[in-house]
């Protein structure tokens, strides 16, 4: 009900009252249209409850509340208690939750990696203890919660909390050449791998990866901060068709103080994204890919019979994904996801890896897997079974049979289950309703209490009289393809408006989808270029994700040349409504939508008027191995593939306005890209605008003022290239 009336609310009350406008300083600057969500929670393991921290002006401190209530049962962590720290910004139970690991002074190293101070707090005696008196890197409670494993400058050490001894167990990590038990630049990036170590479930092994970066190319960029001479940051980046880091991984035993490399035999390949210990002490299972990423091992080794097996393959004529599904269940069989029938399902293999059953099938895919009930013998996930562009929650028998669906309304809905799988937290939006939480009943599905909500929002809304989003399809020569589209409010379909496009495009991504400001304040923009007088559209083509396996791995081998048609041919299309000026269509993107926008305005320069490209790839010969030969080969292998979809070699075509951005500090897609860009624009003397951030990384939002600036900076272009003729 309470959804229902956020809606009245939103379509009524603009007719009776006057409409604002929306401003950049309302999206950037105040936060007016700023989400209420709730804090990060924990969810205990050993009783059905939950940690939330929160700060104020004596510190930070840590409450517990009880899932079935949503009351607090106790404050766990003051930290005007915590001798010298106050504020502390991360933390982690031991397994017994008698203990926490707290971090402070965090510090950033690349998208997902971080060094900090650590320290031990012992919540039953109130003592802290430092844990080094070095920044350190993920510190990892052992399974008995005595020791805690963590890096240091590229080598590992466990520290007893019981002795208090550290020791160190590998001595060869150097930067920019060996590193132990954290990942390399590319693996953070693309496998979403920080931690490369793992202890066994008996606390007396650690697994854990070997790095040796030695022959992997440098990439260096210049930073300028403040000092008169601009410093350097060079680190390890290995660009298409060139070297990897060699990868092993080593097993240490702390009974034996026996250190050995793992031999992996014919099953070592390319690459190493993920280890696991099974509930087996000595059972670990290593995944391996080829370089291709189409061939995936999962070897199991016996740490006590030193010997490796096969426990399952999986091929695919395009690649296979590296995703995080794999759980082993107490019996030792486990749950895998596949694409093996064409879409995103759960299986259940036995122990040796024989397939038991399919849990799920159907023409929809499984978009998240939550976890396995070992009482109810349930699998609980999220899926597109309500239409690729929803996302619903589901629990199932391991079997596959007794489905329920547990989400109640249309839109996304994503679930933070308890430990105990009793209840879960479910986050739900849709475009036209803002984020509301829910407490849920997980064995029924039925509302417990309303944790939070946006109405507030959504009152304020009214005062701006927004449009909505229309979802529909668009069909073009390529096929039928998921749409969006946002027309001003006082939409005249008897007159002429000009159009700009908005994609992402890149493979298995998704930007038509039915939540809640879906896009990091862009919808906002665009709803603000809404009132000025813009449609504004998006078009989901080929290659995108949640329609199947054919529809996302079609554009293998040919990166950009099945997107840009599907762009090209939807903004025909788009062109011959009555309503829109097919003289004054625009298009812009970011990151691959940059490398998208890049190519409208060089290969479809007869149908594009203008085209932002921010933070661009010009050529997949300038970025990463993992992520471009997964989906190209490498370039020595398919340099057609490479050439012929690089607006750089396009450049000679370009017609309308092109306005290029890119931070310098951008260690993921470098600014050589468009730099390469530039030049070739230059040597074909095209006229075009270029604008870089200085030091800002791939997402330019460093700085008080950076997002507005670049936003003013965009919005200015876009009125002064994309006017109506009519």
């Amino acid at each position: 009900m309470r959804i229902i009336l956020l809606l009245l609310i939103v379509l009524i009350q603009p007719l009776f009252s006057q409409q604002k406008e929306i401003s950049l300083e309302d999206i950037w600057v105040k936060n007016t249209f700023e989400t209420a969500s709730l804090e990060a929670f924990h969810s205990m393991k050993n009783s059905d409850h939950y940690t939330i921290l929160n700060h104020n002006s004596y510190g930070t401190y840590m409450d517990k509340f009880d899932y079935k209530t949503l009351e607090k049962v106790e404050t766990v962590v003051l930290g005007k208690d915590l001798e010298g720290i106050k504020y502390f910004d991360d933390y982690t139970f031991s397994p017994d939750e008698t203990k926490l690991i707290i971090g402070v002074k965090i510090e950033p190293i690349y998208r997902r990696s971080k060094q900090g101070q650590y320290y031990v707090y012992d919540l039953s005696s109130k003592t802290l203890e430092m844990i080094s008196e070095s920044n350190i890197q993920e510190p990892t409670f052992s399974p008995d919660g005595n020791k805690i494993a963590f890096v240091h400058k590229n080598n590992i050490y466990i520290k007893n909390l019981i002795s208090k001894e550290t020791i160190q167990i590998t001595t060869d990590g150097e930067k920019n050449k060996i590193i132990n038990g954290i990942a390399d630049w590319v693996y953070e990036e693309e496998f979403s791998l920080v931690r490369a170590f793992e202890w066994n479930v008996t606390s007396n092994k650690i697994a854990f990866i070997r790095f040796d970066e030695t022959e992997v190319p440098e990439f260096s960029m210049d930073i300028y901060g403040q000092d008169l001479y601009p410093q350097k940051q060079i680190f390890k980046y290995p660009k298409a068709g060139e070297k990897n880091s060699k990868v092993s991984i080593h097993l240490y035993d702390l009974f034996k103080d026996e250190k050995f490399e793992i031999d992996l035999k014919s099953y070592a390949q390319e690459y190493i994204p993920r280890i696991h210990w099974t509930y087996e002490a000595d059972q670990l299972v290593i995944t391996t890919i080829n370089r291709h990423q189409n061939n995936l091992n999962l070897a199991s080794f016996n740490a006590a019979k030193k010997e490796t097996t096969l426990l399952l393959n999986e091929k695919d004529a395009a690649y296979v994904n590296i995703k995080d599904d794999l759980t082993f269940l107490h019996d030792n069989s486990f749950i895998w996801s596949s694409e093996r029938d064409g879409f995103n399902h759960l299986y259940h293999y036995n122990q040796e890896g024989k397939l038991k059953n399919q849990i799920t099938s159907g023409n929809w895919e499984v978009t998240k897997y939550y976890g396995f009930d070992k009482k109810t013998k349930k699998v609980f996930y999220q899926s597109t079974e309500e239409g690729s562009i929803n996302r619903s929650i589901y629990s199932v028998d391991i079997s596959g049979k007794k489905k329920k669906k547990l989400s109640e309304l249309i839109g996304i809905n994503s679930a933070e289950f308890s430990h105990s799988f009793n209840y879960f937290v479910n986050t739900y939006s849709s475009a036209i309703n803002p984020t509301v939480y829910s407490l849920i009943d997980a064995k029924t599905g039925v509302e417990i209490k309303e944790i939070k909500n946006n109405l507030n929002l959504a009152d304020k809304l009214t005062e701006y009289g927004l449009p909505t989003k229309e979802f529909t399809t668009i069909k073009t020569v390529n096929g039928e393809f998921n749409m969006w589209m946002i027309k001003p409010k006082d939409f005249d379909p008897n007159k002429k408006y000009p159009l700009l496009l908005f994609q992402y495009s890149g493979p298995g991504s998704q930007k038509v989808s039915n939540g809640w400001n879906t896009v990091n304040g862009h919808d906002y923009w665009h709803m603000m270029l809404s009132q000025k007088g813009y449609i504004i559209a998006c078009v989901d083509g080929r290659g995108t994700g949640f329609k199947g396996r054919d529809f996302k791995k079609v554009t293998y081998k040919e990166l950009g040349k099945y997107e840009i048609e599907d762009q090209i041919e939807s903004a025909k299309e788009l062109g011959k409504r009555t309503y829109i000026d097919e003289n004054s269509i625009g298009i812009w993107g970011w990151s691959y939508g940059g490398f998208m926008s890049s190519l409208a305005i060089t290969k479809g320069a007869d149908v594009f008027k203008m085209a932002i490209a921010v933070a661009p790839v010009t050529s997949w010969r300038y970025y990463d191995t993992v992520y471009t030969e997964r989906y190209m080969q490498t370039p020595q292998e398919n340099p057609s593939g490479y050439d012929e979809n690089s607006p750089v070699n396009f450049a000679d075509l370009l017609k309308g306005a092109y306005l290029l951005i890119h931070g310098t500090g951008d260690d993921n897609v470098h600014i050589q890209n468009s730099m390469q860009m530039i030049n070739a624009l230059v040597e074909n003397n095209k006229e075009f605008d270029f604008f870089a951030y200085p030091d800002r990384t791939h997402g330019i939002s460093k700085g008080l003022n950076t997002r507005l600036h670049l936003f003013k900076k965009m919005t200015n272009f876009i009125e002064k290239n994309l006017k109506s003729n009519e």
